[in-house]
């Protein structure tokens, strides 16, 4: 009896270490499964910043690229003024006979050179766009000229000058576009009387 009794103390002594060798092997998985959850969470969190990093590097050179968008957007009216102002004295009667008006027109030419060469060392420049294609990209179309000697689609008039800021559009060119002309087909006289001849029959 004795015997017997031993062996069924051995049993669970032996079962007790198979479950702790288990809960042993268990609390490995846990703690490398936790391991593994933070490694993809810091993993995660360092592509985020990287990410945030470039799009704040990206930011920071358009905004020093194109930081003065705007201005230069509105400033580019100065020119047209200014264009308008040297048309009107010319046109002016009064003007006309006058021996300064060359000296006035002049002068504001130099004004007008001078900021055209502003706007150029900050990136801004006009499109040129007569003989061109019509690319709605840079172009608003005003007008269409009929015209058969250019292709269809042709930009032949500039009604007001676009500009860029270096890739960025300014302004579009408001043009005026070629169009084919349409040639009426006149049926013969000959066709009109068989048709009414026919429908006599009828």
């Amino acid at each position: 009896m004795a015997k017997a009794d031993k062996k069924e103390e051995e049993k669970p002594l032996s079962q007790d270490k198979d479950q702790k060798k288990e809960s042993e092997i268990k609390k490995e998985e846990s703690v490398e499964s936790k391991l593994k959850t933070v490694e993809d969470k810091l993993l995660r969190a360092m592509a985020e910043m990287e990410n945030q990093r470039r799009r704040f590097e990206k930011e920071r050179q358009e905004a020093f690229e194109y930081g003065g968008f705007n201005f230069a957007r509105e400033s580019i009216s100065l020119i047209d003024n200014i264009d308008r102002a040297i048309l009107s004295f010319k046109n002016d009667e009064k003007l006309k006979n006058n021996k300064d008006l060359n000296k006035i027109t002049d002068g504001i030419e130099i004004v007008k050179k001078d900021l055209i060469s502003i706007f150029k060392k900050n990136g801004v420049e006009p499109i040129e766009c007569i003989n061109k294609k019509f690319d709605p990209n840079f172009h608003q179309a005003m007008l269409e000229v009929q015209d058969n000697t250019k292709e269809s689609g042709t930009v032949v008039q500039e009604i007001q000058k676009g500009y860029m800021m270096k890739e960025r559009l300014l302004r579009p060119s408001l043009v005026g576009v070629t169009k084919k002309i349409e040639e009426k087909v006149e049926k013969p006289a000959n066709d009109e009387r068989r048709n009414d001849e026919n429908s006599e029959k009828k």
